[in-house]
């Protein structure tokens, strides 16, 4: 099947491990991080042999902690011609900070990862997309940091994060700051997520198609897509004792997530961030 379009996208990985995702947060205390058994680095090799055999370029936000603790994984990253970016040192929610928490938090990341791969780190994503409309002093702070962009917004409605009433496209939150939306498709004055994550996995492989397909074609835009190390590996531990919709979101179609991104990275022509949207780096 022909390309959907000739529109370059922009491919991001969140990279955090299954254990930190936030809705576990109940179940896994933090203090107990390094005593979980790391997948990162096993997926991460898969990720990056899938995009080799597509030619495609992706970003990685990468988290601080991880990066400590797997130089070795963010160095084989940047070296394969990757985007390094921050997604925070400890996966904290922006939401949940105080605003000088939140400046330590995301200097501290981007520190560690520069020196890590000797390259400048220009772009940010908050964990679960936090920041909305009562922390937009996040701004500020992500500004003050030293990063270009950010990519923290997803404009559609959910129970965890979301400002639907943001802009779709890419806009300046700050003088000198680029927001970078997760990618939304509009239908009947709705948003409707066509930017990856949990949403790939739960609907037909042929609406994610479609959403993204219609954002370049009709938009005429470029999308930006998302999704986690620990989402193409099935074989991860089970978490106990987790409510059945985080349950369900968590684990359905993970079996199936490689084969879907082998059909979307055909589909879409891919590349860094800061190479698809004006603005993302000097």
């Amino acid at each position: 099947m022909p390309r959907a379009s000739q529109q370059t996208n922009a491919l991001t990985v969140d990279v955090e491990d299954y254990f930190q995702v936030s809705a576990f947060a109940p179940h896994i205390p933090r203090h107990t991080w390094d005593a979980m058994p790391c997948r990162v680095e096993r997926n991460i090799d898969a990720i990056l042999e899938q995009f080799d055999r597509h030619g495609a370029k992706a970003t990685f936000f990468t988290l601080g902690w991880l990066a400590e603790r797997y130089p070795h994984v963010v160095r084989r990253i940047a070296e394969a011609g990757h985007e390094i970016a921050s997604h925070g040192h400890g996966h904290l929610r922006a939401s949940e900070q105080t605003r000088e928490q939140f400046l330590h938090d995301i200097r501290l990341a981007k520190d560690v990862l520069e020196q890590q791969t000797g390259q400048r780190v220009h772009g940010y994503r908050a964990p679960s997309f936090s920041i909305g409309e009562r922390n937009l002093w996040a701004f500020d702070c992500i500004l003050e940091a030293g990063y270009r962009y950010s990519s923290s917004v997803y404009p559609i409605r959910h129970d965890h994060y979301g400002m639907p009433d943001a802009p779709r496209f890419p806009y300046y939150a700050r003088e000198g700051l680029l927001e970078v939306p997760v990618t939304t498709t509009r239908v009947f004055n709705s948003n409707l997520p066509a930017g990856g994550g949990g949403y790939f996995r739960l609907m037909p492989y042929a609406v994610s198609r479609w959403m993204i397909d219609r954002v370049n074609r009709t938009d005429r835009r470029s999308a930006i897509f998302y999704f986690h190390p620990w989402e193409v590996d099935p074989e991860q531990p089970r978490i106990e004792g987790v409510g059945a919709k985080t349950r369900f979101r968590h684990y359905l179609n993970l079996a199936r997530m490689q084969r879907r991104l082998d059909r979307l990275l055909s589909d879409f022509s891919w590349d860094r961030v800061d190479r698809v949207f004006p603005g993302a780096a000097p």
